[in-house]
């Protein structure tokens, strides 16, 4: 997505950093500025931990079973500390991140260059971590959202695969009365959608299935195809030994219950496949992450979807408000 568009039109636009190099991360910074005068962010992937590889190798003797050409399920650390050393070099207005809460040394130093810092939660335990980390806003996921799941910190019990709802993490954390604005991220695509969410507190949303079928986006034919089928979405690790949500398919269905968590060592060794399913428009071995309500995007510029969240968003607000 050339997120200039959703800028210029009076969005926030946050360009997405995860598995690019330091120096690609930079090219495409530098293109967004000659796009678009208005301020944006980058969001990057907090790294992991690897896996041993005896925990991987079952899943992998699983997918080579079935004839598909299988990468090496190798670990990184999708260039960390050169990504924060070139944001620091060259601020952005935000950096976002996902799957985990930068150090507190790793925020002041953002902050000594004029970034703020958002983090994505999904669970209370996680937006303390990042208040206290002195995060600037926290980004509540709810269970809604499409593409990976942003959880970083689980308890033995708990049950990944039923993550809370958006509207009902907006409550547990304004309950908690945490001192940082809140933008709710999850199945919203709607202006009524946004209007929950500002009602329910949030002082901004995020938003991305949305904007999956825009002209100015970067959404592959074969992707672009499966969001006009209507499919269900659910939550699977198969794809990339994290879980997601997308819409269900073949590969899905058949490999969620055995892939292991290996991220991003699956993501690694299910890349040739993916990528030749891509090239073959094969939308049943590809990855099509998307959000629960992505049924009600529509193929229409960035900027008339923006335009149409705000005054669905206010005729929400407005009707509700006579409700009372």
């Amino acid at each position: 997505m050339r997120w200039a568009a959703v800028a210029d039109a009076g969005g926030f636009g946050i360009l997405a950093g995860g598995y690019l190099s330091a120096g690609t991360l930079a090219q495409r910074i530098s293109k967004t500025r000659q796009l678009t005068s208005a301020r944006f962010g980058v969001n990057l992937f907090a790294p992991g931990k690897p896996t041993p590889v005896e925990q991987i190798a079952p899943y992998l003797d699983e997918l080579a079973a079935t004839g598909a050409e299988v990468g090496e399920p190798r670990y990184d650390d999708d260039d960390w500390s050169a990504k924060l050393d070139q944001l620091a070099a060259d601020p952005v207005a935000v950096v976002s991140f996902t799957f985990g809460c930068p150090s507190p040394a790793e925020i002041e130093r953002l902050h000594g260059v004029g970034s703020e810092v958002w983090v994505t939660v999904t669970s209370t335990i996680e937006a303390q971590v990042a208040v206290t980390a002195r995060a600037d806003v926290l980004i509540t996921q709810g269970a809604e959202a499409g593409g990976h799941r942003a959880t970083f910190l689980s308890r033995p019990g708990d049950d990944l695969t039923d993550p809370i709802g958006l509207i009902a993490l907006m409550q547990l954390l304004r309950g908690t009365v945490f001192p940082v604005p809140l933008v709710a991220s999850g199945g919203i695509t709607t202006g009524a959608g946004l209007a929950a969410a500002l009602a329910a507190g949030a002082a901004a949303a995020q938003l991305g299935s949305v904007f999956m079928r825009c002209p100015e986006a970067g959404t592959s034919a074969v992707v672009r195809d499966a969001l006009t089928r209507g499919r269900p979405t659910a939550l699977t690790r198969a794809f990339t030994g994290r879980w997601a949500r997308g819409i269900r398919n073949r590969f899905l269905d058949e490999h969620t219950a055995t892939a292991p968590a290996a991220y991003p060592e699956i993501h690694y060794a299910t890349s040739p496949l993916r990528k030749a399913a891509r090239e073959s428009g094969d939308s049943e071995a590809v990855n099509l992450w998307a959000g629960q309500a992505y049924q009600l995007a529509k193929e229409r510029p960035a900027a008339e979807v923006v335009q149409r969240l705000v005054k669905g968003c206010r005729a929400s607000l407005d009707a509700a408000a006579k409700r009372i």
